[in-house]
């Protein structure tokens, strides 16, 4: 398979910034660079990505990522795989639709219904709220796991506020009752010896998963929490570098890997930890906290690979907290019916940025 990209076009705000690639032959896909200030990611993209790769013969989707990498081997970090994200999601979009099959169908899977848990990701909210807000979507939608959060992000140890986290543990999976997953994320907020009294707490109050309980840039102190809680603890959303992963997968540093598609750099760098993963009899419960090309990215990736997690993660946060994603797509996407969304089954991602969004963006083009 050889293909060259002719043309670069970006849709972009301050959060989000859509990518279309035209070939030499016209066909084309779309991707998405990772949220948050994708305004700053897209600048990345056009002066460190898209000059090295307009106009040159490419035989597979690792040798775009071989090519990035190498010619700019002095930017190893976030920005520049967050950007490069724009690029892979566009591929794998471009190659379903010349193949006239769905990702999740190149990756081996079909598509069809995927069970979610509904992701909060508020910390402002009391536990009452929380509780009230989450009992209606599960009545409303059919949702058998939630996630809700503890501590506060990147904390040193210190509650949102005082008590916060002890009432809420206790609220939630009291009011949501049996039959209900009920899963915490910390957001990197406590050392070990705290995390682990916090997730004896957590497991007497039948909650299964504790999330990046410790910063996740000490990878030791969630280790020592892993070990000592019978609780899945996981982590990993924040982690790009292949050699950073290798690492948490050979000291299984977490019981769950959770990579992000877009902070990663795109599907097939996910697709590569995943495949790690697996190899060491892991799990892998991707991160996806917002209703972006990351969540229908992830339920392809979710649906194709052997150490799939039990669900996909699916944000519950509305206009309210997230206005940008408002009519980013066509059509509903992300509907939720007996707890469970439909993976789209179209060519490629199977979705379409919506046009009236595309207009109100920012746009840049290059071509050869």
């Amino acid at each position: 398979m050889e293909f060259t990209i002719k043309k670069i076009e970006t849709f972009t705000n301050v959060h989000v910034s859509a990518v279309k690639l035209t070939m030499d032959d016209g066909s084309t896909g779309w991707g998405q660079m990772s949220t948050y200030c994708a305004d700053i990611t897209c600048e990345i993209f056009h002066r460190q990505i898209v000059p090295h790769i307009l106009g040159v013969s490419f035989s597979s989707f690792e040798s775009v990522e071989n090519l990035i990498l190498r010619k700019e081997h002095k930017f190893p970090g976030s920005y520049l795989l967050r950007a490069f994200s724009g690029i892979d999601t566009a591929l794998w979009d471009w190659l379903g639709k010349i193949k006239g099959v769905s990702v999740v169908e190149l990756l081996g899977g079909q598509p069809g219904t995927l069970r979610v848990y509904g992701s909060s990701m508020k910390r402002d909210i009391t536990p009452k709220n929380e509780a009230q807000r989450l009992c209606k979507l599960r009545d409303e939608f059919g949702f058998d796991a939630f996630k809700f959060r503890i501590g506060s992000e990147c904390g040193n140890g210190k509650d949102e506020w005082e008590g916060r986290t002890e009432e809420i543990i206790q609220t939630v999976p009291k009011a949501l009752g049996h039959g209900v997953e009920k899963l915490v994320d910390a957001n990197s907020c406590y050392f070990h010896i705290d995390a682990i009294e916090i997730g004896k707490k957590l497991i007497d109050n039948d909650i299964s998963h504790f999330e990046e309980p410790c910063p996740y840039w000490l990878p030791n102190e969630t280790k020592k929490v892993t070990e000592a809680l019978e609780i899945d603890v996981t982590g990993g959303e924040q982690d790009c570098d292949i050699r950073i992963w290798q690492d948490l997968i050979d000291r299984k540093v977490t019981d769950i890997m959770q990579p992000d598609v877009m902070y990663m750099g795109g599907l097939t760098r996910a697709l590569r930890v995943a495949e790690m993963a697996n190899k060491a009899n892991i799990p892998c419960t991707p991160h996806a906290a917002n209703l972006s090309l990351v969540t229908i990215c992830t339920m392809h990736f979710l649906k194709s690979i052997p150490n799939s997690g039990k669900y996909l993660e699916l944000s519950i946060e509305g206009s309210d907290y997230y206005p940008w994603q408002v009519d980013l797509f066509d059509g509903t996407p992300f509907e939720v019916k007996e707890g469970h969304c439909l993976i789209p089954s179209g060519p490629g991602w199977g979705v379409d940025f919506n046009k009236n969004w595309l207009e109100k963006s920012s746009y840049k083009l290059c071509e050869i």
